[in-house]
């Protein structure tokens, strides 16, 4: 069995334990769990650092189990928030959970052996328990003033928080029990945000049962800026659904992380041993314009999260780009969807398909027929062709005065590329 702990440690995963936590784990198998919000029908890529406490945990030979929170995401957890969360109808919720439970199964072992991963949801326990019986339960055993030291809810108290947050914490802490009870569970583990509410279910067994259990955090991801990894540059977060967040994207995003967060990435998001990294971090400083530590995890995780032909073709599409040859057969072979994908981030000129079919020249293209929003003019147009500066799906242009001869991709699209890194696609509408 492998020293869970110890390679938590090595990775950068632990944020704070529960002290005894390591010698418990090196006893014998354990069962742990992590809990997952359904807040949305997809998790996103901060979720999988908690999805790669469960692998590794199960790695270790302990079991997982992966709680979906279909009674406590009726509420939601004020941690990490600065306002009430806008409650969910149950359709909704039940639809996320199905959606998560799904993703969820792509990641851990679930089929045999005796530390095979489990998938529960606590809606099924909660939704016999009465306001009277959790206050009984529960309520009776955590004190107010408890409640309040948690920073969860300190950090709210200011700016607002209503009774259904605050007690958030009791119904984690009951699951935690619960599982205690019922599947042996002596293990919680989540995000350092989490650490009031894994505690409080600590506490919980040792005044009902008393028993001790345990609990782990893995610090939040984020930049060397302070804010969240794993959202992109608008905003939005990189999610682990493919109709979310295409493969490309994902592949993309790690791609253009820096030398510092991909080193440690690569440890927490793959299995690859403390040689192995440190090999790759050793070859990427030697070539550092190679960006080998960023092709190796977005890989991995591309890989990971959706597969390995999916991977593959992220690859190829992000080639079309920023790799180092061209490949006209490669970008006619992109299906519409890929190409869209692959031109995400690209500016889009729209063009009349009465005007495409006008032009005599390549620069009236260019210039008039897109109304200067390529090039300025057209002897800026001239100019850049005779410098071998422009391509036209991946096709060098070198007559100014020759008629577009370039077939349309989808019979819609054309890839402009202006020097080595400014594209723009054509819609013919």
């Amino acid at each position: 069995m492998k020293n869970f702990i110890a390679s938590l440690r090595w990775r950068g995963m632990i944020h704070d334990m529960v002290p005894g936590t390591a010698e418990h784990l090196s006893s014998g198998m354990a069962t742990g769990y992590v809990g997952f919000d359904p807040s949305a029908p997809s998790l996103h890529l901060g979720n999988l650092v908690a999805i790669m406490l469960l692998k590794h945990f199960q790695e270790a030979g302990h079991q997982p189990i992966a709680l979906v929170g279909g009674a406590t995401g009726m509420i939601g957890d004020p941690s990490g928030r600065s306002q009430e969360r806008l409650f969910l109808t149950e359709e909704v919720l039940r639809y996320n959970e199905s959606c998560i439970a799904k993703q969820l199964e792509k990641f851990l072992d679930f089929s045999t052996g005796q530390n095979k991963a489990l998938l529960l949801n606590n809606f099924d326990w909660f939704k016999d328990i009465s306001f009277l019986s959790l206050l009984r339960e529960v309520g009776k055993h955590i004190p107010i003033g408890y409640m309040m030291a948690k920073d969860s809810v300190k950090q709210r108290i200011e700016t607002g928080i209503s009774y259904t947050e605050f007690s958030y914490q009791l119904l984690q802490a009951y699951d935690f029990y619960y599982l205690y009870l019922h599947k042996n569970v002596t293990l919680q583990m989540g995000g350092s945000d989490q650490w009031g509410n894994l505690t409080t279910g600590v506490e919980l067994i040792r005044k009902k049962a008393q028993c001790q259990a345990f609990a782990v955090t893995a610090p939040l991801l984020t930049r060397a800026d302070g804010t969240k990894f794993g959202k992109t540059a608008s905003g939005s977060n990189i999610w682990l659904d493919p109709a979310k967040t295409s493969p490309y994207e994902l592949y993309q995003f790690l791609l253009n992380g820096g030398d510092h967060e991909v080193e440690k990435l690569i440890k927490i998001f793959s299995f690859c041993t403390q040689e192995e990294v440190e090999a790759f971090i050793l070859a990427h400083q030697a070539k550092p314009e190679m960006r080998l530590l960023q092709q190796t995890l977005a890989k991995i995780v591309t890989t990971m999260v959706h597969s390995e032909a999916a991977c593959r073709q992220a690859m190829v599409c992000s080639n079309i780009l920023f790799g180092h040859t061209d490949s006209v057969e490669a970008l006619y072979a992109l299906s519409e969807e890929d190409l869209l994908n692959v031109c995400i981030t690209i500016p889009k000129v729209p063009i009349a398909r009465t005007a495409l079919e006008a032009v005599d020249t390549m620069v009236s293209l260019l210039s008039v027929a897109t109304e200067n929003r390529i090039i300025p003019s057209k002897s800026e147009a001239r100019r850049v062709i005779a410098s071998s500066g422009m391509k036209v799906n991946k096709v060098l242009i070198t007559d100014p005065y020759k008629k577009p001869d370039v077939a349309l991709l989808h019979n819609r699209y054309l890839l402009v590329q202006k020097g080595k890194k400014n594209y723009y696609l054509i819609v013919v509408e």
